[in-house]
């Protein structure tokens, strides 16, 4: 199950600025990949240093540079990136630390993006969360994330890259930082998709067959909730700072499509408040069918006892074996009292049905 809070003691009392990872080390080993491209020419390579970087850093480049850095952990790495491209040692302590919210920041020089990344476990079915960080300069984008996942929502755009479909190609570092974010809000979908379907079948099954199973998942739901609420919801004023399109680094062209991704998110927003509200009602929904059950066993108990009651006081006047009682010496006294207290139970049976007490 994911944790919410990660633990940032370790920085308490360290100068702002001090480098230090904060999160679950997700990968052994740091991958680096760097793609160059224009639209004509395409370079692709594996990168087994982080010098191999630095010469991309060029602004007089005509080719726009995307070097995507898998694990965050090695703290040296991310050091000499940040010197070598002027990254502000605030931004590299922030992508050291996975428990950002996500958030934009405009430095001018180049734009620093935050961004949650969500996939489903296939093994325990639970919603895993990255944080991916983009930097956005005039040429170049640098992706983090935490670790390097076959299938990742970003092999879409390097296969587009690669084969020059669409105009990805044609355009500039900035429409490529809005296919990455586009990518990651467009995968909330299916998650969104997997979470309903999920939803729907386990309000079928509490219908039906409410069990303290289901109660639980429902305590695991509405803790996926919070997490998809922490990741989604900051979203939508990151986008609408980068669609305002008030940094140099984004062009007007680009800003209609971030538009796009602006109203996905808000979709997004609107389906996640729903499953929130569906997720809180399936708990009244349980609670309600549990007390329901309970009144409907203390009530058939209650029917018994007063059943009984009239039986009991018979019973009891006829068994305090006083030696002068008319009725004990009588040859019939015995089916007699049976027969009154069948007539009794049989009467107060068909008087709880009329009242429809039964």
């Amino acid at each position: 199950m994911a944790k919410f809070v990660k633990k940032r003691s370790k920085k308490a009392g360290l100068p702002p600025g001090t480098l230090i990872h904060i999160g679950e080390k997700k990968t052994e080993k740091v991958k680096i990949t760097i793609i160059d491209y224009d639209e004509v020419h395409f370079h692709e390579k594996e990168a087994k240093t982080i010098e191999e970087c630095f010469p991309f850093k060029d602004k007089s480049r005509p080719t726009v540079t995307w070097i995507n850095i898998d694990g965050i952990h090695q703290i040296e790495t991310l050091a000499k990136l940040g010197e070598c491209f002027k990254i502000h040692p605030l931004i590299i302590e922030d992508i050291l630390n996975t428990d950002q919210r996500p958030k934009m920041e405009d430095f001018d020089e180049y734009i620093y993006i935050v961004l949650k990344m969500l996939y489903f476990n296939g093994k325990s079915s639970e919603i895993i969360t990255e944080q991916v960080s983009l930097i956005l300069g005039s040429n170049f984008v640098i992706s983090f994330q935490e670790q390097g996942k076959e299938g990742d929502v970003f092999n879409v755009i390097r296969e587009q890259i690669k084969t020059n479909k669409g105009r990805i190609r044609k355009m500039g570092a900035d429409y490529l930082a809005y296919c990455l974010v586009d990518a990651i809000v467009d995968n909330y979908f299916i998650v969104l998709e997997t979470l309903g379907e999920k939803i729907e079948s386990l309000e079928e099954e509490l219908v039906n067959y409410p069990t303290p199973e289901i109660l639980r998942i429902i305590y695991t739901l509405k803790r996926e909730m919070v997490l998809l609420r922490r990741s989604v919801w900051p979203l939508r004023e990151v986008v609408n700072k980068l669609e305002r399109g008030e940094s140099s680094l984004i062009q007007k062209s680009t800003g209609i499509y971030l538009k796009d991704v602006y109203d996905h998110t808000i979709h997004v927003i609107d389906t996640l408040e729903t499953f929130r509200d569906m997720v809180s009602g399936m708990l009244e929904i349980y609670l309600s069918s549990t007390s329901n059950r309970m009144n409907a066993v203390m009530k058939v108990l209650t029917m018994i006892a007063t059943v009984f009651m009239p039986l009991t006081f018979i019973a009891g006047i006829y068994g305090m074996n006083f030696q002068y009682m008319p009725e004990i010496p009588w040859r019939w006294g015995y089916p007699a009292v049976l027969l009154v207290m069948a007539a009794v139970s049989i009467s107060m049976v068909v008087y709880f049905r009329r009242k429809k007490w039964l």
